[in-house]
């Protein structure tokens, strides 16, 4: 059978979406390849949430196909559901499958491969099976998938088989789809309305990942804490955290980003409740303006999200908390970024995710004017990352010397070992380890690791 190779970009999300794909790949009976040079079939799981990300994906499509001019590529993901035409037009693209028939990879990748093997004449003369429905179109030798991706009631989530090269602390993607309308935000777009996992199909893919020797799950969604909203009975991300801990084995959950409104003081002190929650908590929060944050279409404001986040370090002082802010958004003003600022230096960061803003098309962001020029959105996003780094120090600094426990990653060489700590801490712990191993930490104040007891 055919060899395939994944290259992946963007949110956990697609992480997640990506190991779906790798997985229905290999029960379809393909090869997984050790790079993009020597497959026959290449997926590329795309992101768009900024230009820069679609400029990334565009070039990695020049840079495959130039590598290897006889694979075939099949284009997926985010932007492949927003502008599938576009990538369509670029050399070397066999299919272009946006996120509403993610489903109908495998089979395509069946079809291409088959029509590799049989000489059929190239890509050109590639026919999608029969049951593939949805808006199919051809250009030139591409074929292009993409549906409504508001017409779905349901998603596809990430299989719970664990194989063998997969990652540590595998995603599992509870929900999809966002019911949100922030005004620089296209990803409501290219994945639907919010969709939540059914409370009992988590509880088994937790079930059987803890049984196959995971120690760490990261609970994953586009709005995770939206989760439940749209099921029948309904339950919120705490009940459903309750029932994991009461009837899953699994050792430690971690959670991906979090909007403010969702992290409530019950939240809180339920993650402070159990070991097996890890203490680390992403709260978007985009601006330090409240001006701002109106245009965003935010549905909080600064003393609202100070608030919260000082209910995390009250409760849980050793706790990581992490942020993604927007740098240059229309009509921000320097008043509008020194508040930001401001408001970061005050607050409890442990790290920063730090996005220059970018206008995506059909958002009301995009029409807004008075733009920032691009130099004072360059200046202004260097400006957040070193207030980053210097919180990320500063936090590092306040662990010295406490004992933590962190969970043995794969990468290593033959000195060291990279861990992660339940408060998200990246270490690396002196000599080899076992992958997926819980080791016992003493952070020096040099930045150094000691290892207490495996």
């Amino acid at each position: 059978m055919a060899t395939f190779y994944i290259e992946n970009f963007g949110c956990r999300a697609t992480d997640a979406d990506a190991a779906a794909i790798r997985h229905e790949l290999l029960s379809s009976g393909f090869t997984l390849a050790s790079n993009h040079e020597s497959a026959s079939i290449i997926v590329l799981n795309t992101c768009t949430v900024t230009a820069a990300a679609d400029a990334q994906a565009r070039e990695a499509v020049r840079k495959i196909h130039a590598a290897n001019p006889r694979a075939r590529v099949i284009v997926t993901g985010c932007y492949a559901q927003r502008a599938p035409a576009e990538l369509a037009a670029i050399p070397g693209v066999a299919c272009v499958v946006g996120n509403s028939h993610q489903a109908a990879i495998p089979a395509l990748a069946c079809e291409l491969a088959a029509g590799t093997t049989r000489e059929r004449g190239g890509v050109a003369d590639f026919i999608p099976v029969d049951t593939l429905r949805g808006n199919i179109s051809a250009s030139r030798a591409t074929k292009i998938l993409a549906g409504d991706m508001f017409a779905l009631a349901s998603t596809g989530f990430a299989p719970a088989a664990f194989m063998a090269g997969d990652r540590t602390r595998p995603i599992l993607k509870m929900q999809d789809g966002c019911n949100n309308r922030c005004s620089y935000c296209v990803i409501p777009f290219v994945r639907g309305r919010s969709r939540s996992l059914p409370v009992d199909q988590a509880i088994s893919q937790i079930c059987k990942l803890a049984d196959a020797g995971v120690k760490e799950i990261v609970l994953s969604g586009i709005n995770l804490g939206s989760y439940g909203r749209d099921l029948i009975p309904r339950i919120d991300l705490a009940g459903l955290v309750r029932r994991v801990l009461d009837e899953t084995p699994i050792q430690m959950l971690r959670f991906s980003s979090i909007e403010p409104q969702d992290i409530t003081e019950d939240f809180v002190y339920l993650i402070a409740s159990s070991a097996r929650l890890a203490p680390h908590f992403h709260v978007p929060l985009q601006s330090g303006s409240d001006r701002v944050l109106k245009a965003m279409h935010r549905w909080y404001r600064t003393a609202h999200y100070s608030e919260r986040l000082r209910v995390i370090r009250r409760v849980l002082p050793d706790a990581a908390i992490g942020a993604d802010v927007i740098a240059g958004f229309p009509g921000e003003t320097d008043e509008d970024f020194r508040a930001t600022t401001e408001l970061i230096r005050n607050l409890p960061f442990t790290y920063l995710h730090v996005f220059s803003f970018s206008a995506r098309p059909g958002t009301a962001g995009a029409t807004l004017g008075n733009t920032v020029p691009p130099s004072v959105i360059r200046e202004r996003a260097r400006t957040l990352r070193d207030l980053g780094r210097q919180k990320s120090a500063e936090f590092r600094a306040s662990q010295s010397g406490r004992v933590l426990r962190a969970l043995s990653l794969a990468r290593r060489s033959d000195g060291w070992t990279d861990a992660i700590t339940g408060n998200y801490l990246k270490v690396r712990i002196p000599g080899q380890h076992a992958a997926n191993r819980w080791l016992e930490v003493r952070l020096g104040a040099d930045g150094g690791v000691e290892e207490i007891q495996s």
